[in-house]
């Protein structure tokens, strides 16, 4: 019986859930001589998806432009499946917003670099991110809107 209170955590999958390559402007782009612009964009989401089964995924979205014509466009959602049992809420909310993305990000930015080198490009390389102050950061914003009680987390990074 006291086995059945213990905390449990625990990877059930990890696994590359969206990958998207776009070149809308290739052949031709890809003779410009200027030094292309790239824009980053992160995100988070967590969902519950059984009883202490959670699926945490990481968004990457490179947007890559010449001037004003897209070089390239990537797209990737990284996703692992957690199981997270007998962990007090305040606990289990830094567990999903924080462990769960640190866990996925590694894999998210392997894929982003390899897809870049494959389509031809030098790779895109994503800095680390401090998920633990993504976390308070919506942690706060959370509080200075009233408090949302769902356990869905969003959150988004530039």
């Amino acid at each position: 019986m006291a086995d059945e209170q213990q905390p449990v955590f625990s990877i059930q999958r990890m696994y590359l859930k969206d990958l998207s390559l776009e070149q809308p402007n290739s052949p031709q782009i890809l003779l410009e001589q200027q030094q292309p612009q790239v824009e980053i964009n992160l995100g988070m989401g967590a969902e519950s998806v059984a009883d202490g089964i959670y699926e945490v995924a990481v968004t990457a979205t490179v947007t890559t432009k010449v001037g004003d014509k897209t070089l390239f466009l990537v797209e990737a959602k990284q996703a692992g499946i957690f199981e997270i049992r007998n962990v007090p809420d305040d606990q289990l909310q830094g567990i999903i917003g924080i462990v769960c993305p640190q866990m996925v990000y590694p894999y998210l930015r392997a894929i982003v670099s390899d897809i870049c080198t494959r389509a031809g490009f030098p790779p895109i390389l994503l800095t680390e991110v401090n998920f633990q102050a993504m976390f308070e950061a919506q942690q706060q914003q959370r509080q200075a809107q009233g408090g949302n009680g769902g356990s869905r987390i969003i959150t988004g990074v530039n």
